[in-house]
């Protein structure tokens, strides 16, 4: 029995991964998804990918059929060099993989390419048909290769344009990041010391430190650090 995997990834938890996954499973509705939360170009710290190649580099050496689903090139890697040379290697262990975006760079079409060699005639015509045959290999490996390019590229372009528009937010006496030096209050932090100063017997209220993490919902160490600026704020 074949065993597909899909893999997901995004870089940011903020991101909604939902997307790869329907994509594959569409297709794909016994893939086992494998999802994960990574941000970089290169394949090295992503510890679900790793677990997965592992697992099936394991699986197609004992004979099991595998295929790997990407929703697109740049799941599987930014990185061009990496993902040619991986993408050769697991190819050579005997892994489909498909990219649902690219389906041109398919480990299937370059099978194909490889199959559809052109028949040697055993004449001069030979030396002809032996270039046409290395020719349409190379075109397909350079298929490959470019998509993994662009994926890259579309990192770099990413990276630069995020620069310029910081370069440019500073030109224009925009404020980028925080300020060092000043403490920012947040909404949550504001609502918790207005509980605090309400029910805390240390203030107006007749509530103990336990009632109190309960009543505003924060940790115990939020609470005991807001109450602490709170106290050092009516000392002032």
């Amino acid at each position: 029995m074949k065993e597909e995997y899909g893999y997901c990834r995004i870089s940011t938890p903020k991101q909604n991964i939902s997307r790869q996954e329907r994509n594959i499973i569409e297709l794909y509705p016994a893939a086992h998804i494998v999802k994960e939360v990574y941000t970089g170009t290169k394949t090295v710290g992503r510890k679900e990918w790793n677990k997965l190649y592992k697992l099936v580099k394991q699986q197609a050496e004992t004979g099991k059929e595998i295929t790997i689903i990407f929703d697109s090139v740049s799941r599987m890697s930014r990185n061009a060099e990496e993902g040619f040379k991986l993408y050769e290697e697991l190819f050579n262990l005997g892994i489909d993989l498909v990219f649902l975006k690219e389906q041109h760079i398919n480990t299937d079409t370059y099978k194909k390419a490889l199959e559809s060699n052109i028949q040697m005639t055993g004449t001069n015509v030979d030396f002809i048909l032996e270039g046409i045959n290395k020719y349409l290999l190379s075109l397909a490996k350079e298929q490959i290769r470019i998509a993994f390019e662009q994926a890259e590229k579309e990192v770099l372009d990413l990276h630069q344009r995020t620069s310029e528009g910081i370069k440019t937010a500073k030109l224009n006496g925009k404020q980028i990041g925080r300020i060092k030096g000043n403490k920012y209050t947040t909404k949550k932090e504001t609502a918790a010391k207005e509980i605090i100063l309400k029910n805390s017997k240390d203030f107006n209220g007749t509530n103990t430190d336990s009632e109190v993490i309960k009543i505003a919902g924060i940790s115990r160490n939020s609470y005991y650090k807001y109450k602490a600026e709170l106290k050092q704020a009516a000392e002032v």
